[in-house]
């Protein structure tokens, strides 16, 4: 899953189940705790309260 991004293509996510959507697709390629952070980020804008919120609960 280790792909360039450019950063105009980032696509937003602020809605709780596309964070949880994303969350869920890079747990399944091995991606955790730190690393699944970082991994999100580099692909996506994040809204991160709305993340840390959906992986509190998840």
């Amino acid at each position: 899953m280790e792909q360039f991004v450019e950063e105009s293509m980032k696509r937003r996510l602020t809605e709780p189940v596309d964070i949880l959507t994303a969350v869920s697709i890079l747990k399944s390629h091995g991606y955790w705790g730190d690393d699944l952070i970082i991994a999100i980020t580099r692909i996506f804008y994040v809204d991160l309260d709305t993340f840390n919120e959906v992986v509190g609960t998840a």
